[in-house]
């Protein structure tokens, strides 16, 4: 396979850029199995309560993992061995995914309040399961990490002295609740949420011009040479 200078830093760029990808769905394909199927959280597939936002949150990684880590293989395959069609297949999925996360971006944008409103719904889920199952581990443990990240605790009830060992210390009196924080959070920060969109939606265009190099490359060596 003969690539020239420009050839040969688009194939180090995909290569690094698959690494990548392959590393961050392993992790989400392995957070989301475990969510799906560990014991401790098992229970949000079949309680009564309102528990939709968790389990589209959980199919959305393990569906996403499986994507990158196919996206991740393809890559490099097409990159080390030089071969155009799954180089096609990877920059086709790269269009496809580009294209979802800024369309995905621009609609939590414009819809940062409904967001904000989704995973506070999904606190309240949380906190009412505690409260239902008289204090379950895996559940705490999910409190306390909306806890600690937004400096809040509870829902504002008189209710909340039964989660105090879930905020670390925090005063309920002088501590704001978690769905108000939740909203306000993704209220204010809506732009830096859509740059990141973009952010990595440019990184998968990036890879993709590197991909389409390469296969134009490739395709220019093994054209035959005409004989006069």
């Amino acid at each position: 396979m003969a690539l020239d200078d420009c050839g040969q830093m688009s194939k180090c760029i995909v290569i690094l850029f698959n690494i990548i990808i392959g590393i961050v769905g392993c992790a989400m394909l392995g957070l989301g199995v475990w969510l799906r199927f560990s014991s401790e959280t098992r229970g949000f597939f079949d309680i009564d309560l309102n528990t939709k936002q968790f389990v589209i949150g959980v199919t959305v990684l393990i569906v996403l993992g499986i994507i990158l880590l196919l996206l991740s293989a393809l890559g490099h395959c097409g990159a080390c061995s030089g071969n155009r069609s799954a180089l096609g297949v990877y920059a086709s999925l790269l269009v496809v995914l580009a294209g979802v996360i800024i369309a995905a971006g621009v609609l939590a944008f414009i819809n940062s309040d409904e967001v904000g409103q989704q995973l506070a719904a999904f606190y309240n889920t949380v906190y009412l399961q505690y409260l239902n199952k008289g204090g379950e581990q895996s559940l705490a443990v999910t409190l306390e990490l909306f806890h600690n990240a937004l400096d809040c605790c509870g829902i504002g009830l008189p209710l909340e002295v039964l989660i105090q060992e879930t905020c670390s210390g925090q005063s309920i009196l002088n501590t704001p609740g978690c769905p108000s924080a939740i909203e306000t959070l993704f209220r204010k920060n809506a732009g830096v949420m859509l740059g990141c969109f973009l952010g990595t939606a440019a990184v998968m265009i990036c890879a993709l011009v590197c991909g389409i190099i390469m296969s134009q490359q490739l395709k220019r060596y093994r054209l035959p040479v005409p004989i006069y």
